[in-house]
């Protein structure tokens, strides 16, 4: 019972470390407008304080997920919580740009290795299915919820205090959970470095992603089809490309290709991609549609978020388990990204003139409730195949998937809307509603890319878990894969 209880507490110390990772990834963009007339921003400088976190948070996640298990998984969740927590105090005292956003870069570094690793130790933690699952949608919800409640906190604490303390908040956070996870998180030793220390590996892997999400974070400026684009992107995927050569070729690869012949994780991964595109262009499209059409501010558009962070948090929490284990895992994620591409639909018909109650609260409720069957159920679905000396690996490439499948497609999302905007306007129509049809597009391809995954996941998602490619190993869940 006591051993029972300690995994629960670990479980929870956790997803403490990860709720701050996720909050600090939306609550600073609140805080923006305070941060630029203090530190006297330019509007082109200012989007760094955000990409340079993102760089070196989703260039880092893969490579922090492998040396998890290299070298032990809580070893590098507490590595990352002691960058991420010292981060945290350089950005609150930062008196100038510079020293704002290096101290975000090395955030960045701090965040992926926090968060890399924290899927693995709870599969880890919980090989039983029932309560794996279980445990599963409490980080799911985490995960995915944890964003709205950073638009609350960041409107709260910026609104009464000042932006600095969007990042003192993290330094009592992540001194107590590093000393609750030293004591209740059990440690596991890693494989060791000898079997995947590819130095030249990492060099490329890591180089390449974090490339690969500086192009696209630059795509708003410079254009899809710009030479600035094209040609960064050639060279990150060239990286890229080198780095799954030679992964082919080494004797310890840091990358073991064999994790991509699961099906269950390979297809899971894709549908993420694919599906997560609507909840990250719901999360920035919805809040400009609040602010800029509706006229909302901060804290309103916090408080507007909040039905989608409760009804997620109701289903991940509580239905979402015995759903799945009612009618399967595959229909459980087929149902949940339907019912997101509902959401979706309903908000591309959201009137200048919308009424929260009519207008913005139907398709946040369609939203909490779609994700918080799809993603934790996804995600069970992505570590279902993995051995435990893969599971750091498997638990990173789960995350960059979300994290670089999420940046992608807003950089579409926003491209596409703000070209219909520009089209509508050049015809002569009224300024706000071309802004807003042209968030209606947005929408309503972020719906389509949800179908997509939705088709995805019934045909290459229904192998039952009995056949051998989806069986899992010893120390991973089994889930029951009901086509």
């Amino acid at each position: 019972m006591t051993s029972d209880r300690s995994r629960w507490l670990a479980l929870y110390v956790l997803c403490t470390g990860m709720l701050m990772i996720v909050l600090d990834a939306t609550i600073v963009n609140v805080a923006l407008p305070s941060i630029k007339n203090d530190l006297h921003f330019s509007q082109n400088n200012l989007s760094w304080i955000v990409n340079a976190y993102l760089i070196a948070f989703g260039g880092l996640l893969l490579l922090a997920g492998r040396l998890g298990d290299l070298i032990g998984q809580r070893r590098v969740f507490l590595a990352g919580l002691s960058v991420f927590t010292t981060a945290s105090l350089l950005c609150a005292v930062a008196q100038n740009q510079i020293m704002l956003i290096t101290a975000r870069f090395v955030q960045g570094v701090g965040g992926a290795l926090t968060s890399a690793v924290i899927l693995g130790m709870i599969v880890t933690m919980f090989p039983e299915p029932k309560d794996m699952a279980k445990a599963i949608g409490v980080y799911g919800f985490v995960a995915s919820g944890g964003g709205s409640i950073g638009l609350l906190a960041g409107g709260v604490l910026t609104s009464a205090i000042s932006w600095h303390w969007i990042f003192f908040v993290n330094l009592p956070v992540g001194v107590v959970t590093f000393v609750l996870a030293r004591r209740l998180v059990p440690n596991r030793d890693g494989i060791g470095l000898s079997a995947g220390a590819d130095v030249p590996g990492a060099t490329l892997m890591t180089g390449g992603l974090m490339l690969g999400v500086y192009t696209i974070l630059q795509v708003e400026h410079s254009g899809w089809a710009s030479v600035r684009t094209l040609g960064l992107g050639a060279v990150a995927v060239a990286l890229v490309a080198a780095f799954v050569v030679r992964q082919a070729k080494v004797a310890n690869p840091l990358m073991p290709l064999r994790l991509f012949r699961s099906r269950m994780l390979s297809g899971a991964n894709v549908v993420q991609a694919l599906a997560v595109v609507g909840m990250f262009g719901m999360f920035f499209l919805g809040a400009l549609y609040l602010q800029q059409i509706l006229g909302y501010d901060a804290l309103g558009v916090g408080l507007a978020f909040l039905p989608v962070t409760v009804v997620m948090g109701a289903v991940s929490l509580k239905f979402g388990a015995p759903v799945a284990a009612r009618i399967g895992a595959t229909r459980t994620v087929v149902a949940g990204l339907l019912i997101i591409a509902a959401g979706l639909v309903l908000f591309a018909h959201s009137p200048v003139h919308g009424h929260f109650a009519t207008d913005v609260l139907p398709p946040m409720v369609l939203l909490g409730l779609g994700a918080g069957l799809a993603f934790p159920t996804l995600m069970g679905v992505a570590m279902s195949g993995t051995t435990p000396e893969d599971s750091g690996l498997a638990s990173g490439l789960t995350n960059t998937t979300a994290q670089v499948g999420g940046a992608i497609g807003l950089a579409v999302l926003s491209t596409l809307a703000a070209e219909r905007t520009d089209g509508l306007r050049s015809g002569g129509h009224d300024a706000v509603a071309a802004l807003n049809s042209g968030y209606h597009l947005a929408y309503l391809i972020a719906a389509e890319l949800t179908v997509a995954g939705a088709v995805v996941t019934a045909v290459v998602l229904r192998t039952k878990a009995s056949e051998s490619e989806a069986a899992p190993a010893q120390g991973a869940p089994e889930l029951a894969m009901v086509a």
